[in-house]
């Protein structure tokens, strides 16, 4: 049966009983009674509505399943139906806010930031990712305009053309941003930052080393290429002169191979699938050959002097004993001759450490944070007389990384160098 026939066959019944009861009130005691008692009723039965119709005001006001009020009636079924649908609509706001509680979750956790307006413009919300890349902070900006949160006239200009299905190319707060506006729904828009700081950084460095590398590779090609030309051309020369042309060739092509053989140190160690070996290292027995190679190296012309304090370590044996020959050659190419060169391997607080120190020219302050940059040099000429790669502290920054240790530099140009290299505790073997 259909809600709104109950309805009436219901308010009819109510009606026909007090009139019915007014009616046998009247046959017993009078139509005057029978007519009071019977409009005494029907007032009744209209001030139960109403007072049934002033509940349903104040639910309405405030709705809530727990309030509603209990029906007689017609109003139970009313009353029933409003139950049911105030349930249906808490449950489906109960899920619409779980599933937003998601998805702002899952935005806070990607790795670009998205910002959530409204078609003026106005800031609702956003994760913690866009706040860092547009300065921006949800409590204190929530609904102001975001063009007047991030002031830059590209950014403006590309808010006006709304030309957005090209994306923006921003930089702001000394990092570069790829910006995207999307259209959400009728009256929202999401924008999405995307930072390539780091990313155009890596791509500057890949430049520059390959630009790099082919300068330090030209060179000794030039040389040699030189050489065989006038070989070729001159099959008649001199027996003196070729062997000079020969041991020159000699020199560059083993320049060429350090440099290769460096090249492919530095892509293993910066490779995530090569892992750190671990094992015992006996740094005393490894020292002491360090220092036999850099007395030959010498040829006499240093002092050269060792002292062993420190315990054992645990780690990569090579990339140790690679990083630690690299400071004590680059100490013995840059001390002039009768110089001085202390190797010292001693424990301390915070850990083992190790120091080559020299008195050889020194390096100015400006250059110090730059000598582990691939190709970096202080004084070209030099590095040319000294026959070095350019890459021997960036595999020596490469390695103490991998080994969770640090490389602190201090020098006085004249007087010399001091290269400290201090391990973790950690890495300390018993």
């Amino acid at each position: 049966m259909r809600p709104h026939l109950v309805f009436w066959i219901s308010a009819l019944v109510r009606i026909l009983l007090i009139l019915s009861g007014a009616a046998v009130c009247g046959y017993f005691w009078g139509v005057k009674v029978g007519l009071v008692l019977g409009l005494i009723g029907m007032l009744g039965l209209v001030v139960m509505q109403l007072q049934y119709l002033l509940s349903l005001s104040d639910w309405l006001d405030n709705p809530s399943s727990a309030r509603l009020p209990d029906g007689w009636g017609a109003w139970t079924e009313i009353f029933s139906r409003l139950y049911k649908l105030r349930r249906g609509d808490e449950k489906n706001q109960a899920e619409l806010a779980e599933w937003l509680a998601r998805f702002r979750q899952a935005m806070t956790l990607l790795p670009d930031g998205v910002v959530i307006m409204d078609d003026v413009m106005f800031l609702e919300w956003c994760n913690p990712i866009a706040e860092h890349h547009l300065g921006l902070d949800l409590k204190r900006d929530k609904g102001m305009r975001v063009t007047n949160l991030v002031r830059t006239p590209e950014f403006i200009d590309y808010i006006i053309l709304g030309r957005y299905e090209t994306p923006l190319t921003l930089s702001f707060r000394d990092r570069k941003l790829i910006v995207h506006i999307i259209p959400f729904e009728n009256r929202r828009q999401i924008l999405v930052t995307h930072d390539v700081t780091e990313s155009e950084r890596i791509d500057m460095m890949r430049r520059d080393f390959i630009a790099n590398a082919s300068h330090e590779l030209r060179t000794p090609l030039t040389v040699i290429n030189g050489f065989l030309e006038i070989a070729s051309l001159q099959p008649d020369l001199e027996v003196s002169i070729r062997s000079s042309h020969l041991k020159l060739m000699v020199e560059q092509g083993e320049r060429m191979q350090r440099l290769v053989e460096d090249m492919l140190t530095l892509s293993r160690l910066e490779s995530a699938e090569f892992q750190v070996r671990c094992e015992k290292i006996d740094m005393h027995a490894m020292l002491r050959h360090i220092l036999q190679e850099g007395q030959a190296l010498s040829a006499g012309k240093h002092q050269i002097t060792l002292e062993l304090e420190g315990p054992n370590l645990q780690g990569s044996s090579d990339e140790i004993r690679s990083a630690i020959s690299n400071l004590v050659t680059n100490a013995i190419r840059y001390t002039p001759e009768h110089g001085e060169i202390k190797i010292v391997w001693k424990s301390g607080a915070q850990g083992p450490k190790l120091v080559v120190q020299d008195s050889g020219i020194g390096i100015s302050a400006e250059h110090i944070s730059r000598l582990t940059e691939r190709f970096y040099r202080v004084d070209k000429s030099r590095s040319r007389e000294t026959q070095g790669t350019g890459l021997g502290l960036a595999i020596v920054k490469h390695v103490l990384l991998r080994h969770n240790a640090q490389l602190l530099i201090e020098s006085t140009p004249g007087v010399g160098s001091k290269f400290c290299v201090q391990f973790p505790v950690s890495r300390i073997v018993e």
